[in-house]
């Protein structure tokens, strides 16, 4: 009995300690040393590289250790077995906390006033009016960012691919609900999940349905945003901000212009971090189930890609 962990350049003593201590006996291999690769019925990936799973004959399983799993389904040599994604409270609760202090940030128009400083300019400002959020994509952690601000005395709309409900939340789907759900949002989240459909998805099209002066916060992946799209929609006053915290390419290029943007902040993939101790306990279990033949916890929809 093992598991494999295919997860590159992250350190793994922390999970591999904890995987010995709540599962002893298990072997844990590590690639690409693999010690018995036979042995191996489940394997836990993340951003996996191609065919690093090819010598695993007896695999039955597979486990995200993210939340996202499209640097997973990308890869042409996956296995076609089951793949659970990692859903855990305190993934919700960090992409909450992150996106609390962001919409504070405009709020209190501290962009504003750090360009100022740099300036050396002494122009108090009033907040800024921030009454609509509008949330697109209403999973776990869009579902969990759309109850919060709701809770916060926001009116909150919720844009996703197949309609939901939320209790105090206008939820909409499809072209026409798109228009609806952003045209009178002063900000909008971005927590789509990236599939072949949502890539570019926020095109110049889409930007010209926002609020004129509308702020952009996208957390969830860097290919969603069309990126001469977005800095045209800065740079002509349709978008007033963005705060992004996802790239097509990460570390971002120095010599990317997203990084001297006066009305663009950017933090390093940081909204949501997953927690070993927290996300540990999900896959024990799921390696439980591996093997007494039982279905996957959080099951991804192989097609839809989430």
């Amino acid at each position: 009995m093992s598991i494999a962990l295919v997860i590159p350049d992250r350190k793994l003593d922390s999970l591999v300690a904890q995987l010995n201590a709540l599962l002893p006996g298990v072997l844990i291999q590590q690639w690409p040393d693999y010690s018995a690769p036979e042995q191996v019925q489940m394997a836990v990936v993340w951003k996996q590289p191609k065919g690093s799973l090819s010598g695993l004959s007896n695999l039955k399983s597979l486990q995200s250790f993210g939340a996202g799993v499209d640097s997973v389904v990308s890869d042409p040599t996956l296995p076609d077995l089951p793949l659970s994604r990692i859903v855990d409270p305190a993934l919700a609760s960090s992409m909450v906390n992150y996106l609390a202090g962001i919409v504070l940030h405009y709020q209190l128009r501290l962009d504003l006033f750090q360009r100022q400083q740099q300036q050396q300019l002494w122009k108090p400002k009033s907040p800024r009016l921030i009454k609509q959020i509008c949330v697109l994509g209403l999973g776990e952690l869009g579902k969990a960012a759309a109850q919060y601000f709701q809770q916060q005395g926001y009116q909150i709309h919720g844009w996703s691919r197949s309609l939901k409900q939320l209790d105090g939340v206008c939820c909409y789907a499809g072209v026409t609900g798109f228009h609806e759900a952003v045209s009178a949002a002063d900000l909008v989240i971005c927590l789509l999940p990236l599939t072949p459909e949502t890539t570019n998805f926020l095109n110049a099209e889409r930007f010209s349905s926002f609020k004129k002066g509308a702020i952009l916060i996208n957390v969830a992946r860097g290919a969603i945003v069309d990126d001469a799209a977005l800095l045209a929609a800065l740079n002509s006053g349709q978008l007033e901000a963005a705060c992004l915290d996802v790239f097509r390419e990460e570390p971002l290029p120095a010599t990317d212009p997203y990084w001297q943007h006066p009305a663009i902040l950017l933090t390093p993939h940081c909204s949501a971090v997953t927690k070993v101790e927290t996300a540990i306990h999900q896959i024990v279990e799921n390696y439980q189930r591996t093997i007494n033949g039982l279905p996957l916890k959080h099951l991804v929809n192989r097609e839809r890609g989430y």
